[in-house]
């Protein structure tokens, strides 16, 4: 876990992946200027021990209740927790959320091949055979999180967080139960049980398609909204056209 500015620390930043610590570094420290910041880097390797991990951290080092900011695969864990443990949560901020039905995911990864060339898709699409044999190693599971980050964006700016360290074993654990989790629709009616506001930000370049994340909440959560942001990928802050506008909204929900 890392900590930014000083106590109390009522913003969480929580990272995706699963088994990719440390992306959310630079959101927490452009939100720090404000107010005290926590970035949990979950290392259990199941859904369940994730929720429980998150936990643990923000009763002992945050101020509950927090707004939590979640990315791709934090946004589901934020979501799961703010259901099991609503005294900790405050807001939701979902960045980037995978979709809540499995009708809407089919497509995203020939959306994310489609836009890479013939030579990156074919290593692409070879790295993906292999990671669903579950033979593949980090650092080829690096090599497609690059991939993939690449296929995502729209107009990136650069990465300032460097070389991130990557963990398949965990992606593989923790995700295999996520997507059983929406496959049986258990995940959207967890929905029906948060009292906390949510707010949804997505990027109209994402090829986690926003109809997926959009009209599956708001049937099951009250207090929904949802923001488009044009000429923006999967990960706002990195976006060249959308950064500034990513930030003024996060700043405004936090305080």
């Amino acid at each position: 876990m890392r900590k930014y500015a000083k106590a109390p620390f009522r913003v969480a930043v929580i990272h995706g992946g699963p088994g990719a610590p440390g992306e959310m570094a630079p959101v927490a420290r452009e939100l720090s200027s404000s107010i005290g910041v926590l970035e949990p880097l979950q290392t259990e390797n199941t859904v369940e021990g994730q929720v429980q991990e998150l936990k643990d951290v923000l009763e002992k080092e945050g101020t509950p209740p927090l707004t939590l900011i979640g990315f791709s695969w934090g946004a589901w864990l934020a979501y799961i927790l703010a259901v099991r443990y609503p005294l900790l949560v405050k807001k939701l901020v979902l960045v980037g959320s995978g979709p809540f039905e499995e009708k809407y995911a089919s497509a995203i990864m020939a959306t994310r091949l489609s836009r890479l060339g013939e030579s990156e898709r074919n290593e692409a699409m070879s790295l993906l055979e292999t990671m669903n044999s579950g033979k593949l190693v980090t650092g080829s599971f690096a090599r497609f999180g690059e991939l993939m980050n690449k296929a995502d964006a729209n107009d990136p700016l650069p990465d300032g967080t460097g070389k991130q360290a990557v963990d398949f074993g965990i992606y593989r654990s923790v995700w295999g139960g996520a997507s059983k989790l929406r496959q049986s629709g258990r995940l959207l009616r967890l929905g029906s049980k948060i009292k906390c506001p949510v707010v949804a930000l997505h990027g109209d370049y994402d090829p986690h398609p926003a109809a997926g994340v959009r009209e599956p909440l708001s049937r099951v959560i009250r207090d929904f909204r949802f923001i488009l942001l044009p000429k923006c990928g999967h990960r706002p802050w990195l976006e060249r056209s959308a950064k500034d506008e990513f930030y003024r909204i996060i700043k405004d929900e936090i305080q």
